[in-house]
């Protein structure tokens, strides 16, 4: 692992990487009713949040009453705001609070969008490969019917028994019958894909991600700044509970309007202001500031937690990436082998010493080794997708 991590920061452009692979997390890919219903959310988290900061203005109450039963009958109509302009740091605080629940909602619908995409592109990816894997299974059918026309013609000349006949044609008909099940399953991966996709696949390109830091990793990772933004508004919502139970200033004015219809009513207009504190008396005071204290704690533990969890989660794809660039080198390998033995074999084959069968059964295999190696291509690109798909970038 250590090895790949230092050929990671060698190879890598770092935080240019992480802005050309954001390219391709275009929300042009995915259809337009699923993306509005993403920025329609964002659009309600920006109201939900104008409306936590305005939670501390109290409505001007307006009321209406008519009498009757009396000699003079009347109407009152009153106008009264008790409004609060000081809560002991408790406004400042929801304000905070506000701007908090809406930073922590837009991570969510920013990380709910790029997910989307991702799954446009995961798809991408795997039709392709399943692309590469129906090439492979089309050279096993072909070699498997060179099988069958090599074990035909030396049963046929008494050279083996029916029973190698038989198995060569079972052998044929299962990988007739797998490259039937790939056909199907890409069908399958078509219509998932075009389930939330506004283009068609075979008008867009694979993209090619590239490998960066840890550092970078953590930095952008969508989960761990959602647990920082939940410190946050753990933090401001743990203020404003205190402040709850400590001296609010407020203003109060009533205006009374009496109407009556002959003017003998012996009442007067009536204007009330004033000032006025009020502590609230509460049992549950330090239960509920503790509750909240403690959920502030738990968040700031949380977080440790997440970078925990995500530094396992980058070190385990760094692992598996390493794994698949092995098998990689071992295909390489391999196919220089393959190259070595068709050249001889060519030469053989010209000189009459090998059949025109026996050479495309080794081609077709060196083929297969060829798609092999771009069948573990794609999956280090879906390893480093899941990856790109965390980060806000």
């Amino acid at each position: 692992l250590k090895n790949v991590k230092t050929k990671l920061v060698l190879t890598s452009l770092l935080a240019g990487n992480l802005l050309f692979a954001n390219e391709y997390f275009d929300e042009k890919i995915i259809q337009d009713n699923r993306v509005e219903i993403l920025n329609l959310s964002q659009d309600q988290a920006q109201e939900d949040s104008a409306k936590l900061k305005k939670d501390w203005i109290n409505p001007i109450a307006f009321s209406f009453k008519k009498e009757y039963g009396s000699d003079n009958e009347y109407e009152l109509s009153s106008i009264s705001v008790d409004q609060p302009i000081f809560k002991s740091g408790g406004i400042y605080q929801a304000i905070k609070f506000a701007n908090s629940s809406y930073d922590f909602a837009s991570l969510e619908i920013a990380q709910q969008k790029k997910e989307l995409i991702k799954s446009a592109i995961n798809l991408l990816f795997n039709i392709n490969k399943l692309d590469l894997n129906i090439q492979k299974s089309q050279l096993l059918v072909r070699n498997a019917q060179i099988d069958v026309q090599r074990k035909k013609e030396q049963v046929l000349n008494g050279f083996l028994d029916s029973s190698f006949l038989d198995n060569a044609l079972l052998t044929l008909n299962d990988t007739k019958i797998s490259l039937a099940d790939l056909k199907y399953q890409k069908k399958q991966l078509i219509n998932n894909f075009n389930n939330i996709s506004s283009k068609k696949y075979t008008d867009l390109a694979t993209p090619t991600f590239n490998l960066f830091s840890q550092d970078d990793y953590i930095k952008e990772n969508f989960e761990i700044l959602k647990a920082q933004s939940q410190i946050n508004k753990d933090y401001n919502f743990k203020n404003m509970t205190v402040a709850k139970y400590l001296p609010t200033f407020s203003a109060y004015y009533t205006h009374n309007n009496y109407h009556t219809h002959d003017g003998t009513l012996s009442k007067t207009n009536t204007n009330t202001y004033g000032l006025k504190v009020s502590i609230p008396l509460d049992v549950r005071t330090f239960n509920d500031i503790q509750s909240d204290k403690i959920e502030y704690l738990k968040s700031k533990l949380s977080l440790k937690n997440t970078i925990n969890d995500e530094t396992t989660n980058y070190n385990n794809a760094m692992d598996k990436i390493s794994m698949i660039e092995e098998k990689i080198s071992i295909v390489n390998e391999d196919l220089s082998v393959y190259e070595s033995i068709l050249e001889i074999m060519k030469q053989e084959k010209d000189a009459q010493l090998k059949t025109q069968s026996d050479y495309d059964t080794l081609k077709n295999s060196s083929e297969i080794k060829k798609l092999d190696a771009k069948t573990y291509e794609i999956d280090k690109q879906l390893e480093l997708l899941e990856l790109y798909a965390k980060l806000k970038k």
